[in-house]
């Protein structure tokens, strides 16, 4: 063996141990998805980054565009709307539930004590004079639901619960803060225990936030470089920041915005919108133009009633004095070389509709929801379609529903009943655990939201009515799902209805359950009285 030899082949032992270098020179991988190779993935090289620096200054910049999409593009504003509308609604509102058998106490006590919490929860949250808010604007549908869109927007749902001692009645304010204030101070550089203004302690968890006391951008300066620093919560528990983000990687600080994966999709697709729009304006508009050597002004001076004929005496002595004429329609007589030619609406484009539905089936992918309720398109659908693409919208919606009710609203809650407690206004019964001994199953609720609704009526009530009857479901779920009810409400409504009815004439609730189930055959079954309920 040479030297040559011997030294080629302990290159390529090297070589072949080295992870970058061995992947650069094979032909191919395992996976397809690491072959740097061929020339469809070779240029494809991300890295692999922390999660709060892999957002780092990008946050700003796709928030930025977020906002300008939701200002100014009409499919992403109905998006975001559509969706706050969906999860949470103008009236997001606890059924209280209390967790009876861990309390130890019997269920009419819980029940007793959960009507209590949710009687002292309305007089906070539907206050007319809006003192739940601390900007004195928005009563609790107002302020969930910004604290949602925030989120969808932005990727942070921010609240602070101020304690006003002097306040009559509830002492406790929230107010939903925008992103923006929430900086490291001074602006410093993130570090390990501060993540672009949360200060976080050995495990990542958040112990305090850091508060601009003014928007950087604000005109009128000179509390932008003021912060403040909010701990979490109180020694004792009680919650001061409420923050709420999608969580996707441990150790990940800030959330980013839902339209993250689809905003160049939408702003091309606007762009092509736009020059569509304006080619069809043009073609409408444009019907014919002059083609000419002249300048514009000469071209139209010679148009002009009756000059034109002056251009030479001896076209004026061809065409005469009512110049040439085809059919009886006059024709206008050029200099030589001009013509007037008409503009061809070819556009939009023959595949415009096509391409556009296509682009926005993309775009409803990645916010998951349907193509339906981006485009409010639904001609292309029937019955099956639209429920099955219901029910799949609805999966997602269900699960960030309970999920923002968890992790926003639930602590939110916690503070504005431990203010109740503290007034009198709920009562705990004797013997059981205090408050924060066990606030879980004190607080223990069921959030309802906005309604399914329905694609058929008929069809999906007599579907709710057999749920019911063969034990699937509840007539409270029922009533919270398809129409966003409370049934205790029902109930009570339905016995004051049903007491005011006239003498001999039964109200519609009282009819068997069966006609329900059964519709048009339930009158073939053996009549007999009507069940009173």
């Amino acid at each position: 063996m040479t030297r040559a030899g011997s030294h080629v082949r302990r290159t390529l032992a090297d070589i072949r141990r080295g992870g970058g270098i061995r992947a650069a020179l094979e032909t191919s991988q395992p996976y397809d998805a690491a072959d740097v190779m061929t020339s469809e993935v070779a240029a494809w090289s991300p890295g692999r980054d922390h999660p709060d620096r892999e957002l780092g200054w990008a946050r700003d910049t796709v928030t930025a565009r977020a906002r300008d999409l939701a200002r100014n593009n009409g499919f992403a504003a109905g998006a975001v709307q559509r969706e706050v509308d969906s999860v949470v609604g103008a009236r997001f509102r606890p059924t209280s539930r209390p967790d009876w058998r861990a309390l130890g106490i019997d269920r009419e006590t819980a029940q007793a004590v959960g009507a209590q919490m949710d009687a002292a929860w309305r007089t906070w949250a539907d206050d007319p004079l809006m003192r739940c808010d601390a900007s004195r604007a928005l009563d609790w549908g107002g302020l969930v639901a910004l604290g949602y869109r925030t989120y969808f927007l932005e990727g942070d749902a921010l609240a602070v619960l101020h304690w006003d001692e002097g306040a009559t009645g509830f002492r406790t304010r929230l107010r939903v803060v925008d992103p923006d204030l929430l900086d490291n101070p001074q602006g410093m550089t993130d570090r390990i225990d501060m993540r672009r203004g949360v200060e976080i302690d050995e495990h990542g968890a958040a112990l305090a936030y850091h508060f601009r006391r003014d928007h950087p951008s604000a005109m009128w300066g000179g509390q932008s470089w003021a912060f403040d620093r909010i701990e979490r919560e109180t020694e004792w528990g009680r919650p001061q920041i409420v923050h709420f983000f999608d969580k996707h990687r441990d150790g990940q600080s800030r959330g980013v915005s839902r339209l993250a994966p689809v905003s160049d999709a939408l702003k091309m697709e606007d762009k092509y919108g736009r020059v569509e729009l304006q080619a069809a304006v043009l073609s409408a508009i444009l019907g014919v133009y002059v083609r000419s050597q002249l300048a514009p002004d000469e071209v139209s001076d010679l148009l002009s009633d009756g000059k034109f004929l002056a251009l030479n005496d001896a076209r004026r002595e061809l065409i005469g004095a009512n110049g040439l004429t085809f059919g009886g329609v006059r024709m206008p007589v050029l200099p030589p070389g001009d013509s007037i030619d008409t503009v061809k609406a070819e556009r939009p484009g023959g595949s415009f509709e096509a391409f556009e539905a296509a682009v926005l089936r993309r775009i409803a992918a990645g916010l998951g929801t349907s193509y339906e309720q981006l485009a409010v398109d639904w001609s292309k659908t029937n019955y099956s379609s639209a429920r099955a693409a219901l029910v799949e919208i609805w999966r997602g919606w269900t699960a960030r529903r309970v999920s923002f009710a968890q992790r926003w609203c639930a602590p939110i809650r916690l503070a504005v009943m431990e203010d109740a407690i503290d007034q009198g206004l709920v009562e705990l019964p004797a013997g059981a655990p205090a408050f924060w001994e066990a606030p879980g199953a004190w607080l223990r609720a069921k959030w309802i939201g906005p309604g399914r609704g329905f694609v058929d009526p008929t069809k999906e009530a007599q579907a709710a009515a057999m749920r019911v009857s063969l034990g699937l479901s509840t007539m409270e779920d029922e009533a919270a799902e398809l129409t966003g009810a409370d049934y205790e409400d029902n109930l009570a409504q339905l016995s004051r209805e049903i007491a005011e009815m006239p003498e001999g004439v039964l109200h519609p609730a009282q009819e068997r359950f069966a006609e329900l189930i059964g519709g048009e055959h339930a009158s073939d079954r053996d009549a007999g009285p009507a069940s009173t309920a």
